[in-house]
């Protein structure tokens, strides 16, 4: 299991933070998504999750990964 984290930029509400959890966890292998909204910081814990998975989920919500 690995632990990353990504900086992701537009999100400034609970909404934003619903959308990026709601996508990033549809991702297989994925085991929990931690989204701070005011840091900008999404923590994402799985098994075989590429970065490139995480970054086309955020894009998909509406937002980009720095």
């Amino acid at each position: 299991m690995a632990t990353n984290t990504y900086d992701v930029t537009g999100m400034t509400c609970g909404h934003c933070a619903q959308a990026v959890t709601t996508e990033i966890s549809a991702i297989t292998g994925v085991e929990s998504v931690d989204v701070d909204v005011e840091s900008g910081r999404v923590v994402v814990v799985g098994t075989d999750v590429t970065d490139d998975a995480v970054r086309a989920a955020v894009e998909e919500a509406g937002y980009a990964v720095v």
